[in-house]
């Protein structure tokens, strides 16, 4: 089993490029967030109209980050802990979303979906490598922690 640094030194590797890592930084969470953001529109049911007030924090979206957060955790404590977090202010962006474009929010997150994709391809032919993801799937997940990776290292916190 690789270690996540394994991992991240492998994902580095094709995100040498500035420009590349500068569309990373700006296309990254934005696949992230409306991936989960288009899972979120796939509702559990009994959930949804439940009193409790979860009800906007709780669907399919919600179920990938939870699974999302075992892989790091098997991989890195701290570095699951800030995917907490900003899985966290994801639900709450995604509630405000949903909230704000009703049944339009799915092309809301089509339409940024698609356009962080270009983004990215276009990085990666500026780069002149293949996305990691290409090599094994795992990658896409690979993809944000190495983001906070690098905000770990610039406060000094180890992962």
């Amino acid at each position: 089993m690789r270690t996540m640094q394994q991992w991240f030194d492998e994902y580095g590797e094709s995100h040498l490029n500035p420009t590349n890592k500068l569309i990373h930084w700006i296309c990254v969470p934005l696949i992230f967030l409306t991936v989960v953001g288009l899972l979120s529109l796939v509702k559990i049911p009994g959930i949804e109209n439940s009193n409790s007030g979860v009800g906007p924090y709780i669907h399919l979206g919600t179920v990938i980050l939870l699974l999302g957060l075992l892989f790091y955790l098997r991989l890195s404590f701290k570095i699951m802990l800030g995917m907490l977090l900003i899985s966290s202010l994801v639900l709450y962006i995604l509630k405000l979303v949903n909230l704000s474009f009703l049944e339009n929010a799915w092309m809301v997150y089509f339409i940024i979906f698609v356009l962080a994709w270009i983004g990215q391809f276009i990085g990666h032919h500026i780069e002149g490598k293949k996305p990691s993801f290409l090599k094994d799937l795992q990658f896409l997940l690979i993809g944000p922690g190495w983001l906070l990776s690098h905000c770990y290292q610039k406060i000094g916190l180890n992962y």
